[in-house]
């Protein structure tokens, strides 16, 4: 569907534009590594599966791994891209920052300590001020970061997300691992409780309310 700059849609036709959009989810990343193996002994040491290694044993060769519970791959390689290696960044969400950057100093990764930004969210980028030491106070969702780099000087960096803004989350509740899900429960019995001691009593529909918990968290619609 191609809209001129100058057209005018009708309320209708941005209704059925919408109905019969296609979704586009981002699948694979290119980063760039001066040593291929390096690279992929690195990433496949952080616990990525490895889903693919192809060489053509001359000129070209391309590897791709996924971070744990991801939809989405990174990929390097040998001619996969002309940038110089070293130059890109990138963020990755887990559930819980303190547990994610344990796992990083078991993978003997040289890591940052977990900081949260004096106000908003603008420190985590490179250059800006305003970074304190360790974990939001309020452990707020996406208030919380790490940074490490690869061999090559790639950054990343985790972000903790416990519940999505409005808007983040279309469609069905889904967990990508058994430790999202776990955190969940966690997260989801905490609040049930401090529900029952309001209550004064036990709750008979404890399940009916764990899943609507749930439900509104991962869309970001608990009441505030």
């Amino acid at each position: 569907m191609t809209i001129a700059s100058e057209e005018v849609l009708s309320k209708e036709a941005i209704v059925n534009f919408q109905a019969t959009r296609i979704d586009t989810k981002l699948e694979v990343i290119v980063i760039s590594v001066s040593d291929v193996d390096r690279a992929k002994e690195f990433y496949a040491g952080l616990g990525w599966r490895i889903d693919a290694d192809f060489d053509n044993g001359k000129d070209f060769r391309v590897i791709q791994l996924t971070p744990p519970g991801s939809e989405c791959s990174v990929v390097f390689g040998k001619n996969v891209t002309a940038a110089a290696p070293g130059c890109n960044q990138g963020l990755l969400v887990v559930s819980d920052i303190k547990a994610a950057r344990a796992q990083l100093v078991a993978c003997s990764v040289e890591v940052s300590e977990v900081f949260h930004c004096a106000k908003g969210s603008g420190c985590r980028f490179p250059g800006r001020d305003g970074r304190v030491s360790g974990p939001h106070p309020e452990r707020l969702s996406y208030g919380s970061f790490l940074s490490f780099n690869d061999p090559d000087g790639n950054e990343w960096q985790f972000q903790e997300v416990t519940t999505r803004l409005p808007g983040r989350v279309v469609g069905r509740t889904t967990y990508t691992s058994p430790s999202d899900l776990s955190a969940a429960l966690q997260r989801t019995a905490l609040a049930h409780g401090h529900y029952e001691k309001g209550m004064g009593q036990v709750d008979p529909n404890w399940a009916e309310w764990y899943a609507e918990y749930m439900v509104h968290e991962q869309k970001g619609t608990l009441p505030q």
